[in-house]
């Protein structure tokens, strides 16, 4: 019997605390669909941005003007990061083909058409900035590896300044006069470069190894300097 009543009184509760939601209703005008989404961050219009989607005017001028900043960066050495922040490697091409092409045709190779002498100044510039490049980074250096041939690659613009400049000086014609003027410039030109590179990449190696790493960067400048200066048309 004592079973019986409890069995009673706990069905007379569940009937008493639900008997008010029976007269709850949904009312048809509130919409019971929807959609639930988190945001995860503001959106903007750059988010939509492809280079994909501009013009091919827009985007060479675009890739040009980075380019010309990049060679102010090296006209005005200076501390940036910029060079390193917003690698490409369309400079030094084109600083390597037009060095190439003004050094080739000198009196060391007029027996043929100056197409092994335009080979060895684009094999010289790549693959010595290649090892200058691999020894920063067996050095402990913080620099990737097409950031370092990026800066290498522009700081070439003095030299190619200085080739063009040794070019008009021997149309006037070779003499003492003539070397004096070519040998001011290129060493201006060689010291102008070694600096401009050992401003951008000295502070991406250990403080104990920087000469280390410096040391490889002046030779592979000296050569490239030595071949200019010792260029005599034929």
């Amino acid at each position: 019997m004592g079973a019986g009543l409890y069995f009673f009184l706990s069905k007379a509760l569940k009937t008493v605390q639900f008997a008010g939601l029976a007269d709850v209703s949904i009312s048809e005008d509130i919409p019971v669909e929807g959609e639930i989404t988190v945001p995860v961050g503001s959106h903007s219009p750059e988010d939509d941005f492809s280079t994909l989607d501009e013009p091919v005017k827009d985007t060479i001028m675009r890739d040009l003007k980075a380019v010309g900043k990049k060679f102010v960066h090296v006209m005005y050495p200076k501390k940036s990061s910029a060079l390193l922040r917003d690698w490409d490697l369309w400079g030094p091409l084109v600083l390597c083909v037009s060095l190439a092409l003004m050094l080739q045709g000198g009196a060391a190779d007029s027996k043929d058409d100056g197409g092994p002498q335009f080979a060895e100044v684009f094999v010289i510039i790549w693959f010595g900035a290649v090892v200058i490049t691999l020894n920063s980074k067996l050095l402990g250096g913080t620099i990737s590896f097409f950031q370092s041939l990026c800066v290498l690659g522009y700081c070439v613009l003095p030299l190619t300044v200085a080739m063009l400049v040794c070019r008009l000086v021997l149309l006037a014609g070779a003499g003492t006069v003539s070397f004096i003027i070519r040998l001011i410039v290129v060493v201006a030109m060689f010291a102008w470069s070694t600096l401009a590179s050992t401003a951008f990449l000295a502070d991406s190696q250990p403080p104990n190894r920087k000469a280390l790493v410096v040391y490889p960067i002046f030779l592979f400048y000296f050569v490239i300097s030595w071949m200019i200066l010792t260029f005599t048309p034929q």
